[in-house]
């Protein structure tokens, strides 16, 4: 089982989670829900990695990290880390 770390934030009424180890981006109505969707796809990618060891996942740069913690004007609230445990089926 392998350990991926995500960022949450509000943005205009959903959550976004950005997956720090390979890039994935997703949103949900709730964290709980986001988390979730994130983990459904990094488990896809990870199955699709098995048939396609060329398909890479990179980590995101802190330039990348930077853009995602400030669009849309996004000023110091609160942000979460959260772990997701993912594996291929």
């Amino acid at each position: 089982m392998a350990l991926y770390t995500s960022i949450l934030r509000e943005s205009a009424g959903l959550w976004v989670a950005l997956c720090l180890e390979n890039g994935l981006v997703g949103q949900g109505k709730t964290k709980e829900e986001t988390l979730l969707k994130m983990k459904e796809d990094v488990d896809s990618l990870l199955e699709v990695q098995i048939d396609d060891p060329g398909i890479q996942d990179l980590p995101i740069s802190i330039r990348e990290r930077h853009v995602f913690l400030t669009v849309e004007g996004f000023q110091a609230q609160p942000l979460e880390m959260r772990t997701v445990y993912a594996q291929a089926k």
